[in-house]
């Protein structure tokens, strides 16, 4: 072996070590990164694959402290039944083996993501850059902190838009799959699938995601086949109403009365609005790459719940496009100073609601137009004709 090469494998052999050494600190000492929200996920899991009722909160608690999590209340997974075809895998694993297990797929997930979005939206002249922006947008860390399922939300709106690039449409549709985990967050991409099978009769897309997310929402049923029926009995008991989340509906019961429960949806009337406007004139040349970071950043600002700190890591979806910019110099020095406020706020303990500030000033950094268009997207509506 050369020289260079013999460097290289003693440093990754070095580097394998180190982690090994880490990982076997972690499961050993469960006080070292205690569980977070990911004791919902393999909670539930571990219940839906013994039959058992995954929304139960008396059936979740002893597993979560178990899984080392000292709670007096159960942390419940309100995702929907589907959700369970991606934790139940969890719940075969000893429960820290599972979130180092679940920290290893949401990293891979949001490495995966950066990839595919570079791919998409990056020019030659600023694919190097890509790397460095994502790194510092904060959400990413408090995601993977969090143990939350948004690193497969942003693989998804990733893969969707990676593929309509490529004018794959059938694998964008089963990209989209993934943000059915948390379909409020997402409602707009749903709304423009339908819209865009009836417009340009371009079915491809819509077919595959039904179909892909037909069979996953049938997996949980042949482990428990009353989980449906089981996830409504805990809504009725435990509504979106006793919610405080980070939403403009929010805001609206806070001003008008909280017992308006009404009022947490008038955003979603105004979504749908702004979606007709936006979507009319530019029904006959529809570019789904281009057109999936407004339907998100759009569907998050108008969601009727949900929207927490955490979720905003799909909204890199957005901070990339404007990356492919290299002439923004005004708008990186702005995005890197959120940044920073971001981790000032993270770092003081603060509350997710001192992040309501930012999907706001990622609508600014969206409204602001391009000087410089996507030099892939320009070679793939060259290459290929509408």
């Amino acid at each position: 072996m050369k020289p260079r090469s013999l460097v290289t494998a003693a440093t990754l052999l070095a580097l394998a070590a180190v982690i090994g050494w880490q990982c076997q600190s972690l499961l050993a000492d469960p006080t070292i990164w205690p569980p977070d929200d990911y004791v919902e996920y393999w909670a539930a899991g571990n219940l839906q694959l013994r039959g058992l009722d995954p929304y139960d909160p008396e059936l979740l608690l002893p597993l979560e402290r178990r899984a080392g999590r000292p709670t007096d209340e159960a942390v419940m997974m309100w995702n929907p039944p589907w959700t369970l075809t991606y934790v139940m895998p969890l719940g075969l694993l000893q429960p820290r083996v599972g979130q180092l297990a679940w920290l290893a797929v949401g990293l891979g997930a949001i490495l995966v993501s950066v990839g595919m979005l570079k791919a998409t939206y990056a020019a030659p002249a600023t694919a190097k850059r890509f790397a460095v922006v994502a790194a510092a947008f904060v959400p990413v860390y408090l995601v993977l902190q969090a143990g939350q399922i948004g690193p497969l939300l942003l693989l998804g709106a990733s893969g969707l838009a990676y593929f309509a690039r490529r004018r794959q449409f059938a694998l964008a549709g089963v990209a989209a799959v993934l943000l059915s985990t948390k379909p409020h967050l997402a409602y707009l991409v749903w709304v423009a699938m339908l819209a865009d099978a009836v417009a340009r009769r371009r079915a491809s897309m819509l077919a595959a995601g039904v179909g892909v997310g037909v069979v996953t929402a049938a997996i949980p049923m042949l482990f428990n086949p009353d989980v449906y029926g089981q996830y409504l009995a805990a809504m009725r008991d435990h509504p979106p109403a006793q919610w405080v989340s980070l939403t403009l509906g929010t805001l609206l019961r806070v001003a008008f009365g909280a017992e308006y429960f009404g009022l947490q949806f008038v955003p979603v009337a105004l979504g749908l609005g702004w979606f007709a406007w936006h979507w009319w004139p530019r029904r006959r040349a529809w570019d789904w790459a281009e057109e999936v970071p407004t339907l998100l950043l759009a569907s998050f600002l108008t969601s009727p719940y949900g929207a927490w700190h955490f979720d905003l890591v799909l909204l890199l979806v957005v901070v990339l496009r404007r990356a492919g910019d290299p002439a923004a110099v005004r708008l990186r020095v702005a995005y890197f100073g959120a940044c920073l406020a971001m981790l000032a706020v993270s770092l003081g303990g603060l509350t997710s609601v001192w992040f309501g500030w930012v999907a706001p000033a990622l609508l600014l950094l969206d409204l602001t137009p391009l000087r410089h268009p996507s030099a892939v997207a320009a070679h793939e509506l060259r290459a290929v004709p509408a």
